[in-house]
């Protein structure tokens, strides 16, 4: 990493884990495999602040360590990049395994448990979908009936309009949000 740590993504420590490497990956890793419109890629650090966004409007009241969680829940990808969701199934259960070690680290290097609660999990999942709906609309080339087909209505979720920031952009506003939220977690 250029953190100077370095990670075995096999069995993945913790402390080879810095946010730094985690913004700095995620801010140059392209969703949809950079298959958008656009001059620049819609990044996976763009898509887990928009993540995070829903989070909080559909679940206000949330602690700073569930919307921490919103925020690096993508977080393995930094390192493997981002891959579409058939791809991931045809590469079966290593894949998984490889990923879940990855989170789990990640949780644990900042303070959050190796397994979210399932409600946490499950409202994540809603806005990760409700993120996806709108790139893939926006970005992506999807008519609003074949993303709703495939990813759900984006219900609570506030209507965006996306703006594709560059990488040194969308990389300082990650890191803002979350040592913000570290702040507020180190203030209880």
């Amino acid at each position: 990493m250029l953190s100077g740590r370095r990670l075995d993504l096999l069995d993945p420590s913790p402390v080879d884990i810095e946010i730094e490497d985690i913004a700095h990956g995620l801010a140059r890793v392209a969703r949809w495999n950079g298959q958008t419109l656009g001059e620049l890629p819609f990044t996976v650090a763009q898509h887990s602040l928009l993540v995070l966004d829903f989070c909080e409007a559909l679940r206000p009241d949330w602690p700073a360590r569930w919307r921490l969680a919103a925020l690096l829940h993508d977080g393995p990808e930094f390192v493997i990049g981002d891959m579409i969701s058939p791809f991931k199934s045809a590469l079966g259960e290593g894949y998984r395994t490889i990923e879940r070690r990855l989170q789990t680290a990640i949780h644990l290097r900042f303070g959050l448990p190796a397994s979210l609660p399932e409600t946490v999990a499950k409202t994540i999942k809603r806005a990760d979908r409700a993120s996806a709906f709108y790139e893939a609309t926006q970005l992506a080339g999807f008519a609003v009936d074949e993303a709703l087909v495939l990813f759900g209505a984006p219900e609570g979720a506030p209507a965006v309009t996306l703006r594709i920031e560059t990488t040194a952009e969308v990389q300082a506003r990650y890191l803002n949000r979350f040592r913000t939220l570290l702040a507020e977690l180190d203030s209880r």
